[in-house]
């Protein structure tokens, strides 16, 4: 500690040298981010699934080469800053505008929808990790929430290829739900309120929802995005029971393969969240960390996606697709019939 203290120029050229070795794989990880973003806003396609695809095709710059140190550091850490800044977007004051039966209906939501995933996993031949990944995803914010949980999943060979599908699959559900709710809100008569309450609990990531919503009408859309913002706040207490969970199961195992008992970007989530809660963070700071947390979870999905061999992520197979579907039914009716009990 002291000779580091008396040489910072030593620190100095150190940081350097390993900004010079991550410079390449970040900055083809942002170049494939910004192609998402731009192909997203002229096409309408979901940028976190254009991301995904084209990290794909260019995959081979992870296999060798200067850019690998930079897509790893990218999949990892970018990725945990991402979730962490996602916390700026949890307000517990705009929360309050919803009663106590509705939050709670939607946080019966999100554990109910886990726990049915992992029971109906292993009918569809997936283990424990599979089942949370997708069930987590479904009943929580998505992609975001994906990669929230595979951050704290005891890594191995094949971590990478269950993300990627995982992200695939409720990106592409979360969109065609983004068509077919507001359908089935006005063939069911619902008004606005109940309609942006069930688009919020059902949805899967935070876009579609708000598309979905003001697809309808203003106070739907309004409704639906308050409501989306209850699940996102799940995820900080769903990441940190799961992680407690694995370690106690890593123990009994003899493994030493244990995540933290708080990982630092959950703490980094739940500070954020409290903050944003109690109007300490100027509007201007919070809209600004809302979109770094957007791009930063891009560039994030863009290094898995190059990190990913297509061929793999194809042999997770049928079964895995009737999975997410399953869930995603689950929790359209379990909110459905909620939301109707509730009224």
């Amino acid at each position: 500690m002291a000779s580091a203290l008396s040489n910072p120029s030593g620190r100095i050229a150190e940081a350097r040298a390993q900004i010079g070795v991550l410079f390449p794989g970040v900055m083809m990880s942002i170049i494939v981010a910004v192609t998402a973003k731009f192909l997203s806003e002229h096409y309408g396609t979901p940028a976190m699934l254009l991301a995904l695809l084209l990290g794909i095709a260019v995959s081979f710059l992870s296999e060798e080469g200067k850019a690998v140190p930079g897509i790893g550091f990218s999949s990892r850490t970018l990725l945990r800053l991402g979730v962490a800044l996602l916390g700026v977007r949890v307000s517990m004051t705009l929360m309050a505008g919803l009663n106590i039966q509705l939050v709670a209906l939607i946080i019966a939501g999100v554990v109910l929808t886990i726990g049915f995933g992992l029971l109906v996993g292993p009918l569809f031949g997936h283990k424990w990790r599979f089942s949370l990944l997708t069930a987590g995803s479904v009943a929580i914010c998505g992609a975001s929430a994906a990669m929230a949980i595979s951050a704290i999943l005891p890594r191995d060979e094949r971590s990478e290829e269950r993300l990627i599908f995982t992200v695939v699959g409720v990106t592409v559900l979360s969109t065609v739900a983004m068509i077919v709710y507001p359908i089935l809100v006005s063939t069911l008569q619902m008004d606005d309120f109940a309609g942006g309450v069930f688009l919020g609990a059902t949805i899967h990531d935070v876009a579609q929802v708000v598309g979905a919503g003001f697809s309808i009408s203003e106070q739907a859309g309004d409704t639906a995005t308050l409501v989306k913002l209850v699940r996102v706040a799940m995820l900080a207490p769903i990441v940190l029971v799961a992680s407690l969970a694995i370690r106690h199961y890593a123990a009994e195992d003899g493994s030493d393969k244990r995540p933290p008992i708080l990982p630092g970007f959950v703490i980094g989530f739940i500070v954020l969240a409290a903050l944003s809660s109690f109007g300490v963070i100027p509007t201007a700071v919070a809209d600004f960390a809302g979109q770094t947390s957007r791009w930063l979870l891009l560039i994030a999905i863009a290094a898995v996606g190059m990190k990913t061999n297509l061929k793999q992520v194809a042999s997770v197979g049928g079964a895995a697709i009737a999975l997410i579907v399953v869930e995603t039914i689950f929790i359209a009716v379990l909110m459905l019939t909620g939301i109707m009990f509730l009224s």
